[in-house]
């Protein structure tokens, strides 16, 4: 049926709120159907009387979880009020698959979430064909048992005498839409009208005096005959079965069957009477609807909801059954469609789904496509491992032939992570989760290779997932708490200072450090309210330690990661926090990682500079593991080194390494003749100290000294031994 062009009242996308959408998706999906149905209702009652189901389908779209059940109650009510026509039941699907999702779907989805409530609204035409054709059945049965008992009555009056009766049972007979046949209880046919000769083709030799035994079909139940056979001995009245029959030309008509026992006067069988629904042209629809529902548009691949379908069979197998998945994401497929378009990136993928389907020709192996750029391999067996890992070398190789595109050949990597083991110890959704990890650690990896799962790897990434997660939370909550190291002037061992260091009080996990959950905050963009909280809190610390020593001022040294120095607001930040703490500029250090100024330009830099000229120190942190210019020092706005450990650790004996030595007389010197302060972090031994003062190091930190602790903590340290001596 050809669907309803938009009009003026019509807009071409969805405005207004959800429930003025509905109301025109019910006037759209009315248009459509309301010409082919017979109702006594107007237009406007006919459209509102589809409000309540378009507001069932909307709410179907949307739940949680997603029940494609509601679709047949959707096809059952069209029947209820009588839209009855096969061009009513095209009409809606029609309307449903271009309007639903457009005018009732959630408002600003991802590309995948849109996908998503597709793939929900193809099975809601699915449930609807469905509920459809089974209240129609329904419907058509009891006019069936009407038919058959006026035939029975009508073919009764006959014997009896009277030729009125013969002739009414002539016109029932005859005009029924429905196919009638009248076989005796040997099944030998006797009668049929026309409605069942044209089912099977029109040819009369093909049907009238042929046995019902010579109809079989491969693909009746086991319980068809047996019941026949009840019938036509009176062990039972009737019966009702979806029954495939070849025609005369080998096509295969498929029906509703209805099958009654006629006896006589007396109770006696006599005859057997059979009633045809033909169902071949739904059933072809369902077929359409079920293959739409589950194979992939674009590449014609299995999608996600037959693959789990077929993971959960070949994980559900009997005991010694095994499976392998192997899991492929495409490297760099982003660029491709930032590069050549997404016409050009989905015909990659098309060509990267023929060959993956090149690949998968072994028994029980099978090929889908997730989304995007995912795709999965299934193979079963007894020796899943070995199969899996050749089926993963195939597929690597069968990507490393260039694919012509766009009159360039491009090169196709792919990452892949395989699970293998037994059935019936994993889940579909456990095993896809493992392989996705897995594959990530294959692309972390370089890409352009697989990888086997690895439960402890597993573990590690479900944990770094839940910890990205808490995160928002756990800076509402205030799970995160400061400690501070103190800073020792190598001179005399005072206290010059503290470097303020971030924890997290993790509900499960306990205590965490920051190198489990910076990287992940960074990741997330999170990094910017975490990083300003601590500069807030250590510059109030600092403040109170002021005051507790009666003016005498004490360093707060706070780490600045590399999206801070990125965002606009950091120098505004930073002055709001001085300012209504009442600390100094000169107080507050901001360290930065030497690799995040690398190649840094001036825009990066003037942040770091307005810092410095309102008296604000920076640090130059990690120095050395950076393999920087040691002439961009004089460019950078930093007034302190700090040495990173690997270059004083072999000083924790005596004698100490020599050429460590040399390296940190050298940085020492150098950054003294700029007129720059070096501090040393990982101090851990009395020797090593006593080194590192020697060469003339300003200032340090370390364990030999004190661990970071709770702020009281800075007064109370007992440093007897923070000067040593050689």
């Amino acid at each position: 049926m050809r669907l309803p062009t938009q009009t003026a009242d019509d807009p071409a996308a969805p405005q207004g709120g959800l429930e003025d959408r509905i109301g025109r998706f019910a006037t759209i999906w009315g248009r459509a159907i309301f010409p082919v149905t017979a109702t006594s209702l107007t237009r406007g009652e006919f459209e509102r009387h589809l409000v309540p189901l378009t507001r069932t389908l909307v709410e179907a779209l949307r739940a949680r979880p997603f029940d494609s059940s509601v679709g047949q109650r959707v096809g059952e009510e069209l029947v209820a009020v009588h839209c009855t026509d096969p061009e009513a039941l095209a009409g809606t699907l029609g309307v449903v698959e271009s309007y639903l999702v457009l005018y009732c779907g959630p408002d600003a989805e991802s590309v995948e979430g849109t996908e998503q409530y597709r793939s929900r609204c193809a099975r809601l035409q699915h449930g609807i064909a469905a509920g459809f054709a089974r209240a129609l059945r329904e419907r058509t049965l009891k006019e069936q048992e009407a038919i058959a008992r006026s035939a029975l009555t009508a073919r009764t009056d006959a014997q009896q005498a009277l030729h009125a009766s013969e002739e009414r049972f002539r016109a029932v007979f005859e005009g029924a839409a429905v196919g009638i046949g009248i076989a005796d209880l040997e099944g030998n046919v006797l009668e049929i009208n026309d409605a069942l000769l044209q089912m099977f083709g029109g040819m009369d030799g093909h049907v009238r005096g042929r046995n019902v035994s010579e109809w079989s079909h491969p693909d009746d139940t086991p319980h068809v005959w047996r019941m026949y056979g009840e019938l036509v001995r009176g062990e039972r009245e009737s019966y009702r079965v979806e029954k495939p029959y070849y025609r005369h030309d080998g096509t295969v008509l498929w029906t509703n069957l209805t099958v009654s026992l006629l006896r006589d006067a007396e109770g006696v069988p006599q005859y057997q009477l059979a009633l045809m629904e033909d169902t071949t042209e739904r059933r072809l629809l369902n077929l359409r609807l079920r293959y739409e529902a589950t194979h992939d548009a674009l590449t014609g691949l299995p999608n996600r909801t037959l693959f789990f379908e077929r993971l959960e069979k070949a994980l559900s197998g009997s005991g010694g059954s095994r499976f392998g998945l192997c899991y492929l994401d495409l490297d760099g497929f982003k660029a491709v469609n930032d590069s050549l378009g997404h016409s050009a990136g989905d015909r990659l993928l098309v060509e990267v789904a023929d060959r993956l389907q090149s690949c998968a020709t072994g028994p029980g192996e099978v090929v889908a496509r997730l989304g995007g750029d995912e795709f999965v391999a299934l193979t079963t067996g007894p020796d899943t491992e070995e199969k899996a890992t050749e089926l993963a070398v195939r597929i690597l190789s069968a990507l490393s032939v260039p694919i012509r595109l766009e009159g360039r050949e491009l090169t196709v990597r792919g990452s892949i992570g395989i699970v293998e083991g037994p059935a019936r110890e994993r889940t579909p959704a456990e095993v896809l989760r493992s392989a996705d990890i897995t594959m990530y650690r294959a692309k972390a990896a370089g890409g352009n290779r697989f990888e086997f799962a690895d439960a402890a790897a597993d573990a590690r990434a479900i944990t770094r997932h839940g910890l990205t997660n808490a995160l928002p939370a756990a800076l509402e909550r205030g799970e995160f708490f400061i400690e501070y190291q103190p800073l020792v002037h190598m001179h005399d061992g005072s206290v010059h200072g503290a470097e303020a260091l971030v924890r997290w009080s993790h509900p499960q996990h306990g205590v965490l450090g920051p190198d489990r959950f910076i990287p992940l905050a960074e990741r997330t963009g999170l990094i910017v309210p975490l990083g300003r909280w601590v500069l807030e809190e250590s510059v109030r610390q600092a403040r109170a330690w002021q005051h507790q020593k009666g003016g005498a001022t004490l360093r707060i040294n706070v780490n600045l990661s590399p999206t801070q120095l990125h965002h606009p607001g950091l120098v505004a930040d930073t002055i709001r926090v001085l300012e209504s703490s009442g600390l100094t500029p000169g107080t507050l250090c901001l360290e930065v990682t030497e690799s995040a100024l690398i190649g840094a330009d001036d825009e990066l830099l003037e942040p770091l500079r307005r810092l410095a000229a309102l008296g604000v120190d920076i640090a130059l942190d990690d120095f050395g593991t950076g393999y920087s210019n040691l002439a961009n020092l004089r460019r950078l706005p930093v007034s302190v080194l700090k040495l990173d450990r690997s270059f004083t650790k072999g000083m924790q004996q005596h004698p100490a390494n020599p050429v460590d030595v040399k390296i940190v007389e050298g940085i020492v010197a150098l950054a003294h003749s700029l007129e720059l302060a070096v501090t040393v972090e990982g101090v851990e031994t009395g020797a090593q100290a006593a080194q590192l003062r020697a060469l003339g190091c300003d200032t340090a930190q370390g364990w030999y000294y004190a661990r970071p602790g709770a702020a009281d903590r800075i007064h109370t340290l007992s440093l007897s031994d923070a000067v040593p001596t050689l």
